[in-house]
């Protein structure tokens, strides 16, 4: 017998007991269960007798169970046959079994009422098609009809049914493979992957916000070691996180669909016997690097997006080898047009994504360099409170393999860290206002607005940062009479 864990299944047992009705725990939260993984969205499956279909089990159940334990109001979706509601930290839904067919512009199935066995025939992966009776006579029984269990056991994702049937009618089952195998380390079964490249074209009947959502989920999946360019073509081993799916879609042909951008970074160029590293799986390495530091899904996004403008600016020179000149603000400038695209937000979060990108080459100029006070102040204000990040992002950017150049690097790094700490205290420039303002000298000189204001403001503002004057209000006025009688301009009585 398997006990889930949970009082709530004996509930729910008991109160399909009364309804005669089966009722069984199904996917997700019974794979985690096997995996000792938290599992808090509960899905559960209902097997009756209807008359006609106009009564839905499955709702029936949950307003049963949702009275019986006091949970939240019950959301009912008639169309599907589906109902929801919330009790504590669990979300339950519940649905009678059901089969589904597909049309081949329509990832939407008809649906019809089904048995326990094709209920879980219609689901995307064997290991998500595991089942366990709650009902009190067979309290804990499993039903694994796919062989479920040894796909756990082996780390392997499969489909019940012929994979290309299963990705074919809903492709969205493509990204999922791709995340689950990202979240779990699980490796995709060659027929599997197989039939996902075959299919690849197909993802392009989902919605961008439901691609999104899987992308998101793939880039927020756990820390992953160093993956080389032939390393685990297809996942496993116990190796997860994002990186291990990106390599994923880009091998199967998904990534060229949803991120070009990304695609477009793998490939070595050779001129004269010189090449440049990949980019693409540099990409991966400063992904891997980030999320070894981070859970932050934007910083994230920032180092896949970082290197994004170099294919655009590649060139080759005879003395200086290969170079990116200007690919950080190239590559800044085409963070909105992938957030439009992909349906990711467009406010705080994108222009963070696009100021990481735009900054993030300044620390190692910096740290490559004398490091002086008024490029550190100029740093800090630019980044203002995302100078944090910015700094890691820098760090993880650092993927060289000749490890003197690394520790050098590192070493400078920790240099323009202390003045970041230093200027900060001493300077307050994070995200600093110049201490007067165009008001002040709007009053002051009894204008309005014009063009000698933006030149005051910009004069004291570049002043303070570098260095020439504090960061205090005497000062900048002092300043701002003495530019305003070079234009001519006379204080007020």
């Amino acid at each position: 017998m398997i006990d889930l864990g949970l009082a709530i299944y004996r509930v729910i047992g008991r109160e399909a007991d009364r309804m005669g009705i089966d009722a069984y725990a199904v996917g997700g939260v019974v794979r985690d269960y096997f995996l000792q993984r938290p599992c808090t969205d509960i899905d559960i499956v209902c097997i009756g007798h209807d008359d006609g279909g106009e009564v839905h089990i499955g709702i029936e159940l949950a307003k049963a169970v949702s009275e019986a334990v006091g949970g939240s109001k019950v959301s009912v979706f008639k169309t599907f046959g589906t109902a929801s509601f919330k009790v504590t930290t669990l979300e339950l839904e519940f649905v009678g079994a059901r089969r589904e067919s597909y049309s081949h512009d329509s990832r939407k199935p008809v649906v019809e009422n089904g048995t326990l066995e094709d209920d879980q025939r219609r689901r995307d992966f064997t290991v998500n098609a595991l089942a366990v009776c709650l009902n009190a006579e067979r309290y804990g029984e499993l039903m694994d009809p796919f062989g479920g269990i040894r796909d756990l056991n082996e780390g392997i994702l499969r489909t019940p049914l012929d994979p290309d049937i299963t990705f074919s009618d809903d492709p969205l089952r493509m990204m999922r493979a791709v995340r689950f195998a990202s979240q779990l380390g699980f490796r995709i079964a060659d027929d599997t992957f197989e039939a996902i490249g075959r299919n690849a074209d197909r993802i392009k009947i989902v919605s961008a916000e439901r691609i999104t959502v899987e992308l998101n989920k793939i880039m927020l999946s756990g820390s992953s070691p160093k993956l080389g360019e032939g390393d685990r073509p297809q996942g496993g081993g116990g190796v997860c996180g994002p990186s291990l799916g990106l390599k994923l879609m880009q091998k199967c042909g998904l990534m060229q669909l949803i991120l070009p951008e990304i695609s477009a970074l793998q490939g070595v160029e050779t001129v004269d016997g010189r090449g440049h590293k990949d980019i693409f799986y540099h990409t991966l390495q400063v992904l891997d690097n980030v999320t070894a530091g981070s859970d932050n899904l934007w910083l994230r996004w920032s180092a896949l997006l970082h290197d994004i403008g170099k294919p655009g600016v590649k060139h080759y020179d005879a003395k200086q080898g290969w170079t990116f000149h200007g690919h950080e603000a190239r590559g800044a400038r085409m963070v909105k047009r992938i957030f439009q695209r992909l349906r990711l937000p467009m406010g705080a979060e994108m222009r963070y994504v696009e100021k990481l990108v735009m900054l993030h080459m300044r620390p190692i100029v910096l740290s490559e360099e004398e490091v002086t006070d008024s490029a550190v102040r100029r740093l800090l204000f630019e980044a203002g409170d995302d100078i944090d990040d910015l700094m890691l992002l820098c760090n993880a950017d650092i993927t060289s393999k000749n490890p003197d150049k690394v520790r050098r690097h590192k070493a400078n790094f920790e240099l323009v860290k202390r003045k970041l700490v230093e200027l900060e205290e001493r300077d307050r420039i994070r995200n600093f206002q110049p201490p007067v303002s165009g008001e002040d000298i709007m009053q002051t000189f009894g204008i309005g607005p014009c063009r000698e204001i933006g030149t005051i403001k910009d004069a004291i503002k570049d002043a303070i940062l570098d260095g020439q004057i504090p960061n205090e209000r005497d000062a900048a006025w002092q300043m701002m009479l003495r530019l305003g009688a070079d234009l001519g301009l006379q204080p007020v009585e």
